[in-house]
């Protein structure tokens, strides 16, 4: 039972690290911050459960996909990193907010769709590192009860940062237009360098591995 809880503290260290709901805050309040309170809990809730679902799926056969498939870590980095540039320059521009002052629900719908799955589940929740992850923590757990306290510490890891996004739509509210604004616009830099850290960290491992050829 010791090792359990032991081994359920290191899974909870390094998925709450790898994921970074504190990290990923800010961006979502920016790409959120003029929808309405219900309409950012159900892209928070959406993007969690997806992210969830992600991990699970990577974590029971992602070592089997990336085999057959031929594909690496380095590469998703490579595509994070490309998605992550795009949407730095829409924040940068402030070009996120332009759908979300429609009166059209289907429109809005779309919206809170888009985001939440791309890219608020995927990179940015369910990225490269907590994919990664699961894959090798669900290898080593050979035991039920393992793979037991694995599937749990992951879900509450996202039950966590799920808390963490709901709890930025107060910050959100008492910012106001100008603020969120001037907050997008400073996120889209920081996720352009985010994007290049990503780009860059997943090209040398494989421009290394086409020399040493």
């Amino acid at each position: 039972m010791l090792e359990l809880y032991t081994s359920a503290i290191l899974i909870f260290t390094s998925f709450f690290t790898l994921i970074n709901p504190l990290g990923t805050m800010p961006i979502f309040m920016s790409m959120t911050a003029t929808l309405s309170t219900k309409r950012r809990k159900q892209t928070a809730k959406k993007a969690t459960i997806v992210a969830f679902f992600t991990i699970l799926a990577f974590a029971f056969s992602g070592h089997v996909l990336f085999n057959f498939f031929g594909i690496s870590v380095n590469s998703f980095r490579i595509v994070g990193g490309f998605i992550f540039f795009v949407m730095g320059w829409d924040m940068l521009q402030a070009r996120l907010g332009s759908i979300k002052h429609t009166d059209d629900e289907d429109k809005i719908d779309a919206y809170v769709e888009d985001i939440s799955i791309t890219p608020l589940a995927i990179p940015m929740i369910c990225g490269p590192g907590a994919i990664t992850n699961a894959i090798i923590l669900m290898e080593d757990a050979q035991e039920v009860s393992q793979k037991a306290v694995l599937i749990s510490v992951i879900a509450f890891v996202l039950l966590l940062t799920y808390l963490i996004l709901v709890g930025a739509s107060k910050i959100t509210d008492k910012l106001g237009e100008t603020g969120n604004k001037v907050m997008m616009r400073l996120m889209g830099l920081i996720v352009m360098v985010i994007a290049v850290e990503f780009f860059f960290s997943g090209l040398k491992p494989i421009i290394l591995d086409i020399m040493n050829s």
